[in-house]
């Protein structure tokens, strides 16, 4: 083990496997750095058919693969990041800097320590992309609470806060057709992107753009 933390969601530990880390979340895996196809997907899907890429919002920091696929964009200007636990801020920071090329470095990176649900709530400022990876998809969350996000209450809720044209991308562990058909209520060009693993169901990645209101 390389790190424990306790926070009001339970304990997150860091540790490694082999030559790379992971992440766990009450003793459930999340995520580790042995691949990162699929967290860079997850931006480039978005960033392909958006109308824009200059302002970015990624919801779960995990290793920083994905913030890194985003500022590898010549067109991305700001890329703001919702992190809820401040121990995985630290950690891309210390022990996974060289994981993501020291992306929080960068100074159009702009990092909050918030739930990303209370941050659209609280906030009206709209995104070209969202790209979402804070739960291991719709159907297996980190946190009970989490669940509203997959909603088509909150799916409204993140549409809303896209420019038109804008891109919405989603990661999931495991397809989830319900989930699939509540995004497409809301978006245009809904798409399912999957992603071989080694083990078990393919990883992955839902997006669809916003259409003209």
């Amino acid at each position: 083990m390389v790190d424990r933390r306790d926070s009001p969601r339970g304990e997150l530990v860091l540790r490694r496997r082999g030559a790379g880390f992971e992440i766990i979340s009450n003793g459930v895996f999340l995520m580790d750095t042995s691949d990162g196809r699929s967290e860079r997907l997850l931006v480039e899907a978005a960033l392909d058919i958006a109308a824009a890429g200059r302002r970015i919002l990624i919801g779960g920091l995990g290793v920083g693969l994905s913030l890194r696929a985003a500022l590898d964009d010549p067109r991305t200007e700001t890329v703001v990041v919702a992190e809820i636990e401040p121990a995985v801020v630290d950690w891309n920071r210390s022990y996974l800097a060289g994981v993501s090329d020291h992306a929080l470095d960068d100074p159009r990176v702009e990092v909050l320590i918030s739930d990303i649900l209370d941050l659209l709530r609280d906030d009206a400022s709209s995104y070209d992309a969202i790209c979402l990876d804070v739960d291991n998809g719709p159907g297996w969350t980190v946190t009970d609470a989490n669940a509203a996000l997959y909603s088509d209450t909150g799916t409204s809720l993140l549409v809303s806060r896209l420019h038109v044209g804008g891109a919405l991308s989603v990661w999931g562990a495991a397809p989830d057709p319900s989930y699939q058909a509540i995004l497409s209520r809301h978006l245009d060009d809904v798409r399912v992107l999957g992603v071989e693993v080694a083990r078990g169901d393919p990883d992955v990645v839902w997006v669809g753009r916003r259409g003209p209101d």
